[in-house]
């Protein structure tokens, strides 16, 4: 495992790079379909973001983009909860 280690070192995305997915899923589909989830019982894999108290640098790098604070909003819960009510809205 160490020689593996060695010979592919382990490369991790930063928070420009997980806004520059944010980005592309915003230009391609649109902001209402941009939603984050976490699983911090391991650590986030984001170098910036290695666990909540690093959440804040994802809303950082999207206001430095241009974000508003509504589609700030979308991402960070609310379309996830507008699909959550429409899901629940349906079952029998």
């Amino acid at each position: 495992r160490e020689e593996i280690n060695r010979l592919y070192p382990e490369s991790r995305a930063t928070v420009a790079d997980l806004v520059d997915h944010i980005d592309h899923v915003r230009r391609v589909v649109g902001i209402d379909y941009v939603g984050l989830g976490t699983d911090f019982d391991g650590g986030g894999g984001v170098i910036g973001c290695d666990d909540v108290s690093g959440m804040i640098h994802v809303t950082e790098e999207m206001l430095r983009r241009g974000y508003t604070e509504r589609e700030i909003e979308k991402v960070w819960g609310a379309n996830f909860m507008r699909v959550f009510k429409n899901v629940l809205a349906l079952r029998g």
